[in-house]
């Protein structure tokens, strides 16, 4: 039997055709393709009835099989509600496809694990949560994508609670880990250890509370997290839950002010604002300075003018060196799960994933080269074995 596609009857719309990225997207990014031949009326009674009902009794009796004789245990559903998509914001479902599909598409072409985009069309956190616990027995993972904090940790946390398959929100996770791994070699390069470092995180939202988490978890001295009215510290108000514990964790000096305010001596310098910072405030950091202006597509402070300063800078872009990318990160993150039938990922796997990142760079380490580039095919092999380890090691795998 050969396969068949289906085409649109429009004519396709030649308005956008002047930019490339258009053309490439034109009918999506994705397709589902059959595993097996159907060649005649054997193979035919084997995929589907009636054969398919005596692997369905088997399941039905024996529910863990679905794990060996469907394709539930290796796929994940990457789900968005379209409220924090890139740097667009609130774009709705519609227009978040898109980025799913290439989400989707990262997963396959990096590490060879199958994703379905999911664009839900609700915004309220108990029809997420509801929905994709009924989406789940479909799915061996749950990878959230571009959900607005702070209703995304509320979402995570109790997905996790409710699904004994992996959930993992890449946008707080995924860039804490690949900042960590950088992060590390940075301070190898300037000779200080973790725990002698201040850090300075710009912007707390989604990924501005996982990378400070991360960082905290990882043995960082001190970090400073500022939002939009200022440093984030104890006693602060209006603070929202998230916040508040940020501030019983972090800002032992208990600084007040503004972003600016905490450069002075700093260490480091992680930006996830969308805000900017002027060079006069990267000037007044310590010897050696680390600068992760991450914000895209315009950092917080220009790469070239921060290096005038820095010792070590990074950004979210392509096009300069160090780019701190989530594909890093969240394709072997999910395949070492899938591979050992992790039903959670844990903080232990998130730090392996950093190690194995980190150590990549090894001894061609530089300040121009921290962490490893999206198309070193060492990464995704380096992770997924490190985090299948780290998931035996703790108990959380099946297989």
């Amino acid at each position: 039997m050969k396969p068949h596609s289906i085409e649109s009857s429009r004519q396709p719309d030649p308005s956008y055709d002047d930019d490339p990225a258009f053309p490439l997207h034109r009918g999506g990014k994705l397709e589902v393709r059959s595993t097996i031949p159907v060649r005649d009326k054997d193979d035919l009674s084997l995929a589907y009835t009636p054969g398919v009902a005596r692997v369905c009794t088997a399941i039905a009796e024996r529910p863990e099989l679905a794990h060996e004789y469907t394709w539930t245990s290796k796929v994940v559903a990457v789900v968005t509600d379209g409220t924090a998509v890139l740097g667009l914001g609130d774009i709705g479902p519609a227009a978040a496809m898109p980025v799913m599909e290439g989400k989707s598409l990262l997963f396959k072409e990096f590490a060879g694990v199958d994703s379905v985009p999911i664009a839900l069309n609700c915004t309220d956190v108990d029809e997420i949560v509801d929905t994709v616990i009924r989406l789940a027995p479909s799915f061996g993972g749950v990878n959230l994508e571009d959900i607005s904090a702070p209703r995304c940790f509320e979402i995570e946390d109790r997905l996790r609670a409710a699904l004994d398959i992996p959930v993992f929100h890449d946008d707080q996770h995924g860039t804490a880990i690949v900042v960590l791994a950088a992060l590390k070699n940075a301070a190898r390069l300037t000779g200080r250890p973790l725990p002698e470092l201040r850090a300075v995180v710009a912007g707390a939202g989604a990924s501005g509370v996982a990378v400070t988490r991360i960082l905290l978890n990882a043995g960082i001295g001190d970090i400073v997290v500022s939002d939009s009215k200022g440093l984030i510290y104890k006693g602060r108000e209006g603070l929202n839950p998230i916040k508040a514990a940020l501030a019983e964790d972090t800002n032992k000096a208990g600084l007040v002010g503004s972003t600016e305010d905490a450069l002075r001596g700093a260490d480091v310098f992680i930006g996830l604002s969308g805000g900017t910072v002027q060079e006069s405030s990267i000037a007044t950091m310590a010897d050696g300075a680390i600068v992760f202006a991450l914000s895209n597509p315009t950092p917080e402070v220009e790469p070239h003018v921060a290096g005038r300063h820095a010792r070590v800078v990074a950004t979210g872009r392509s096009d300069h060196p160090n780019q701190i990318n989530n594909v890093l990160a969240f394709p072997g993150i999910f395949k070492g799960a899938l591979q050992v039938r992790a039903h959670t990922i844990t903080e232990g796997m998130k730090l392996a994933a950093a190690d194995a990142l980190a150590a990549i760079v090894g001894d061609d380490l530089a300040a121009d080269y921290v962490i490893p580039g999206p198309f070193d095919d060492r990464v995704a092999p380096a992770v997924t074995a490190a985090v299948a380890e780290r998931a035996r090691a703790e108990g959380v795998a099946r297989a």
